[in-house]
């Protein structure tokens, strides 16, 4: 009876173990090129046993792929990118890299802290944008962790000196990604200072979630954003400071409607200025300690999809205006204009300069954090 009980006890343990590793998610590390100064750039593919994968790379602390099957299990990669580091160095497209320290715009790069006014960098017509012309998605960033197990991850951590794009302080950012067993693929920003700054990140994610390249383009997907408000610009993209109801208007998406319905509505000022969507639409006013509905995306083609959830108070949805033919991607296929879309979670766009806005002020002893969730739809039943 002993040796029974003790070989059901042994075996019972080895399908636990079994079992386990086989819903563990992985993280591998390896490598995706080296810089003209001789640093290696490391690559870490997150995989998942739902068919799931995401390559995030050290330039930029990029996502290079993210590989999803659709509603009849075929895989394919929804993330706009290239497929070499020569291609990010020659054409940065902002094709999934971290932006800062400050994502989005800064009206004509200015912003003042207790009476001193600084000065970034203009890249944005006569505005500053992601930071300024060496932005956190043009630097190499170092792995300091890789985990497998229910959830794998990435950490890459970066260190802006003092100064560094006219910002004050230095700023140390972690970037952590995350892939789970629920296709949950998170991303998490962290940051610290030792002098007064302003931060505000964000993740330049570009999908197509029909797979990038697509014929389909993404104009098809039918997105819903539950936001009463959002943010008109001036024609340079700057919000004048008015948070204006999306009712009557192409920005109500409060209910779900296809990117292309409406993205090319001349009669709306707003869409001529932004040659489409380029906006931030207000879904609260504060950062909140956990995350919430920021928007849903569905693929109708593919049955891919996402929802986004985050703890910021804004997201800016860009609907691909300005891809214009000049890269092309992994699958070898030119970009063109609406062949991908961006949804950021963030504060607001120049909020140092608005009144209103929520404050993207940062202490020595605080810490700055954006969290935020794509929780993964494929389309295919679930297992049971």
């Amino acid at each position: 009876m002993t040796l029974r009980k003790n070989a059901l006890l042994v075996g019972a343990a080895l399908a636990c173990a079994l079992a386990t590793n086989a819903e563990a998610a992985t993280a591998k590390r390896g490598t995706f090129g080296t810089l003209p100064d001789g640093r290696v750039v490391e690559a870490v593919t997150l995989t998942n046993g739902k068919g799931v994968s995401a390559k995030i790379i050290g330039w930029g602390a990029t996502i290079q792929s993210l590989v999803m099957p659709d509603r009849n299990g075929r895989k394919a990669d929804v993330a706009l990118g290239y497929d070499n580091l020569e291609q990010y160095l020659a054409k940065p497209q902002y094709f999934g890299p971290i932006v800062g320290r400050f994502g989005n715009r800064l009206a004509a790069g200015k912003f003042t802290l207790d009476g001193k006014t600084y000065q970034t960098p203009i890249n944005n017509g006569k505005n500053a944008l992601h930071g300024g012309t060496t932005g956190f998605d043009k630097v190499l960033w170092t792995v300091t962790s890789v985990k497998s197990g229910p959830t794998a991850s990435v950490t890459l951590r970066y260190v802006s000196p003092d100064g560094d794009m006219g910002y004050p302080g230095t700023l140390t950012v972690d970037a952590t990604y995350s892939l789970d067993e629920q296709n949950h693929l998170t991303i998490d920003y962290s940051a610290t200072t030792d002098k007064t700054t302003i931060v505000n990140l964000t993740n330049h994610g570009c999908w197509n979630l029909s797979g990038e390249g697509s014929s389909n383009g993404a104009m098809g997907h039918v997105v819903t954003i539950p936001a009463q408000t959002y943010l008109p610009t001036d024609d340079g993209a700057i919000p004048t400071g008015e948070f204006k109801s999306v009712a009557g208007t192409v920005f109500d998406f409060r209910t779900p409607h296809a990117i292309g319905e409406r993205v090319r509505d001349a009669s709306d000022q707003q869409i001529v200025w932004a040659r489409g969507y380029d906006h931030n639409w207000v879904i609260g006013r504060e950062v909140t300690k956990s995350q919430h509905l920021m928007a849903k995306v569905y693929d109708p083609a593919s049955g891919r999809g996402f929802e986004l959830w985050s703890n910021q108070p804004g997201l800016q949805f860009y609907s691909g205006n300005f891809l214009d033919g000049t890269s092309y991607g992994k699958a070898k296929k030119v970009y063109r204009e609406g062949d991908g879309f961006v949804m950021e979670p963030q504060l607001f766009p120049d909020s140092p300069n608005q009144k209103g806005f929520t404050s993207a002020r940062l202490e020595p002893g605080q810490t700055y954090h954006n969290v935020m969730t794509y929780r993964l739809t494929t389309g295919q039943a679930a297992k049971r």
